[in-house]
């Protein structure tokens, strides 16, 4: 599943690149969020498939201070993504003669450099307020340095760390939730109004593998954030985070590239010119 991931996202960024039909703002933030997802896999993944094979499951302090701030940036800069690329499709179906004049280069560039920026922020804070703590335990109940696995190591009231995981959560997941059903609200509105059949299916053919993602991401974050602590166990956050971290990255390239008929059709392009030249 770890190589279908990087195999599979790399592929879908390369293809990109290649094919220049592809250079649409759409498949630009698909190309963003392929980088994001391998970025996120790699940072908690290998380390996963190390302590597999290990007889000692240890991992360095500095190690673990490092994993929890890349998984954590990289996850919080995907929801602020995927809410970018919702409203590229609120525009694209709502506003389609004014598309190009729109979603230009720069607005492109400046809403992928916000999220990551907006990811990283978040990220930092989270980790310098966690690792600011004393530690009683050094054993993590978890397979990566997850914050909420973090903060039950520590022998402190966490009070105030967890009002911080509630606004963190609201910012990075909410809002982010918000501009999708905002967008999608608009989209079917916009919709139901074409008569055309056929116009509409592909109205919302061009939506639906954001949507089936979207509902993937912002599912499972919001069962393990965005409810009490003491409400959830150690082993259901493991069995979340893990489906987020393995399945979600895995399924994003082929959601994307088995729904959508321009990915397919790029992709036998870029074989026949490959296998012309060979």
């Amino acid at each position: 599943m770890y190589l279908m991931t990087v195999l599979g996202n790399f592929l879908t960024i390369l293809l990109i690149r290649l094919d220049s039909r592809l250079n649409t703002p759409m498949y630009f933030f698909l190309s963003i969020l392929s980088f994001v997802d391998i970025c996120y896999t790699n940072s908690t993944v290998p380390q996963m498939l190390i302590h597999f094979l290990s007889a000692q499951k240890s991992i360095p302090f500095y190690s673990c201070v490092l994993q929890l701030f890349i998984s954590l940036a990289m996850g919080s800069t995907e929801f602020f993504l995927l809410g970018a690329m919702a409203y590229d499709r609120y525009v694209a179906v709502c506003h389609p003669l004014h598309y190009a004049v729109i979603m230009h280069g720069g607005l492109c560039l400046g809403l992928a450099a916000g999220c990551l920026v907006a990811g990283f922020v978040n990220s930092l804070m989270q980790t310098v307020i966690i690792f600011q703590l004393p530690l009683c335990c050094k054993v993590v109940n978890h397979f990566a340095c997850e914050m909420l696995a973090v903060l039950r190591l520590t022998c402190v009231d966490i009070s105030f760390n967890k009002v911080m995981v509630a606004i963190s959560g609201f910012l990075v997941i909410m809002l982010p939730c918000f501009l999708v059903l905002f967008s999608y609200g608009r989209i079917v509105a916009a919709v139901l109004r074409i008569h055309s059949a056929q116009g509409r299916h592909k109205a919302f053919g061009t939506c639906a593998s954001h949507l089936i993602v979207v509902s993937m991401c912002f599912g499972t974050a919001i069962f393990t954030y965005m409810r009490p602590m003491a409400g959830s166990s150690a082993e259901q956050e493991k069995m979340v985070a893990l489906f987020y971290a393995v399945v979600t990255p895995m399924l994003n390239p082929l959601i994307y590239s088995l729904r959508n008929k321009e990915v397919m059709s790029a992709f036998r392009r870029v074989l026949g010119k490959l296998s012309d030249k060979g």
